[in-house]
């Protein structure tokens, strides 16, 4: 699977742009989470805002499964070149959509312990919402 089709990732290159133009001017971006990329084997999970110029450099909410789900930069190339057993490899959720900006999530994230439990809890605790795609 291709991590990235072209319309997610022009649509991260814009939050990049965005955000850049944000800081410029001094003013705060929190976007939506565009791409739930996951470990089809564990807890891994990240939530990807932004991509860099580099065309690599992702931004926006990782969490390894170790607790401490946290907003940072993290690499496409080095993701897709992850190799678990039985030959799978780290996905993209396709149906993943949500309403919240990634500052809910990374809050909702640090408090469960993990992205994959904050869905849970977000989804408890706004029910109106759309479901983000598990």
């Amino acid at each position: 699977m291709i991590l990235l089709p072209p319309d997610l990732h022009a649509a991260l290159r814009a939050n990049a742009a965005a955000s850049l133009a944000a800081q410029t001017k001094g003013e705060r971006f929190d976007p939506l989470p565009l791409v739930k990329l996951f470990s089809p084997l564990n807890a891994a999970t990240w939530l990807a805002t932004e991509l860099h110029n580099d065309g690599d450099t992702l931004f926006g909410l990782a969490d390894l499964g170790f607790g401490c789900p946290e907003l940072g930069a993290f690499s496409l190339s080095e993701i897709a070149a992850v190799r678990l057993p039985f030959g799978l490899r780290i996905e993209r959720n396709l149906t993943f959509d949500t309403s919240l900006a990634l500052s809910v999530w990374a809050d909702a994230a640090r408090h469960a312990g993990s992205i994959i439990w904050a869905e849970t809890l977000l989804s408890r605790a706004a029910p109106d919402l759309p479901p983000t795609g598990g």
